[in-house]
């Protein structure tokens, strides 16, 4: 953790993975963030993957260094000591984050009531309000028509792959930690808060426009194809050893593809194979469009080699390569995966155990790194909450807790 953010707090609704990393991203940069659940834990608490006991490595990893409060809100005391959490008084709180619905007592008029300079922020699945989710919002850009082998079949009629990667969620989670930032630095410049909407559907499509997608479509009148492995309007593909490894190689810049052609000593076959393509091979388009003759030059070199001297010749040539490998090689054997990359500690995670977990990726040369927080047990910090911010007695706590509004 990095104390950058220290003093601002914030209050979380969630589930799922977008909003929940946007109030971790917080955490992690020395926010205060307080997530309130369900006495029973939310739609996600025993989200897979799970261990053998069914507690939920998912959950406790986006839930990294936040506080916690366990409270019954669809009883009306329960929905008021909420509402008093998220629009308590003070220059660095009332700031609110959620992917639940703006409406019934988490409507911003509701809250706006209590606090007129309340930063809401709301995550929807689509700008209308409507539900969604990474997987139902890329299959409706056209990614996973994009992801594959080439296919003689007409674009419409390949079979679309979905990518594991939840991309859409992740991004969003970053815009939500920007959003609310963004949002704290307007109202201390002008003393307004403000109800701020994203939409995760938003969030691609925004992406898509910025990455040159819709651009492409508009301008060339054209579908992108399935390429495989190799790179689109460049060169980058991977290559198979002698003992069936494989790496992927790139060459984007005119360092890396020189690089290519000075490791497997096909300079000269390259510039032949260009002046009977009629292409320039040192322009990045020209390297795509011969991309399949490429790498029929390329790939006895990496057939006639084993994978470790292959990989150390890449090295020493300063090619852009890397290895696959799956999550348990990385996991085992990669040190950039361990404590040897200040990125990691292992850190022992209440109910569940000792395992890796990481900082922010961000490193503030003017804050030092603390240690990793774990994620907090369900209604963890539920008393101290509620005496520490609400400023209730000890009294008081206990009738909530005899009553069941309140766990932990």
């Amino acid at each position: 953790m990095q104390n950058v953010l220290s003093g601002l707090r914030v209050v979380e609704g969630s589930a799922f993975v977008a909003a929940p990393s946007g109030g971790m991203t917080l955490a992690q940069l020395g926010a205060d963030v307080i997530r309130f659940d369900p006495i029973q834990g939310g739609i996600d608490y025993r989200r897979w993957p799970v261990t053998k006991n069914n507690e939920s490595i998912y959950w406790q990893s986006l839930n990294k260094g936040k506080r916690s409060i366990a409270v019954d809100f669809k009883s009306p005391e329960g929905r008021e000591l909420l509402t008093q959490l998220i629009t308590a008084p003070g220059d660095d709180c009332g700031l609110f984050l959620t992917n639940f619905p703006a409406r019934g007592w988490l409507a911003d008029e509701q809250l706006r009531a209590h606090r007129d300079d309340l930063i809401y922020l709301n995550l929807t699945g689509d700008r209308h309000g409507g539900s969604a989710l990474d997987y139902t919002v890329n299959s409706r850009l056209g990614l996973p028509y994009l992801t594959g082998e080439p296919s003689n079949k007409k674009f419409a009629e390949g079979k679309p792959i979905n990518n594991p990667l939840p991309a859409w969620d992740v991004i969003a989670g970053q815009h939500i930690a920007i959003g609310l930032l963004a949002a704290e630095r307007l109202r201390t410049r002008t003393g307004k808060g403000q109800f701020v909407k994203l939409a995760l559907a938003d969030v691609a499509l925004a992406t898509m426009g910025h990455l040159g997608y819709i651009g492409e479509v508009m301008i060339n009148h054209e579908d992108r194809q399935p390429l495989g492995n190799h790179i689109y309007g460049t060169f980058g593909r991977d290559f198979k050893s002698r003992d069936g490894r494989r790496v992927m190689i790139v060459g984007v810049s005119a360092n890396q593809w020189q690089a290519i052609l000075k490791v497997t000593g096909q300079e000269q076959a390259i510039r032949e194979l260009g002046k009977s393509m009629q292409l320039d091979f040192d322009q990045e388009g020209d390297r795509y469009s011969g991309r399949e003759e490429i790498c029929k030059l390329l790939e006895p070199w990496f057939a006639d080699r084993d994978y470790q001297p292959l990989t150390e010749q890449l090295e020493a040539a300063g090619v852009c390569w890397g290895k696959y490998q799956t999550v348990s090689e990385l996991v085992a054997t990669d040190p950039e995966c361990s404590t040897d990359n200040p990125l990691f500690e292992e850190i022992h995670q209440p109910g569940i155990g000792t395992y890796l977990m990481p900082q922010n990726p961000l490193g503030f040369t003017a804050a030092d790194r603390g240690p990793v927080c774990p994620a907090p047990r369900l209604g963890q910090h539920t008393d101290e909450i509620l005496a520490d911010i609400l400023g209730l007695s000890s009294g008081e706590i206990a009738r909530y807790r005899d009553n069941g509004i309140v766990a932990g």
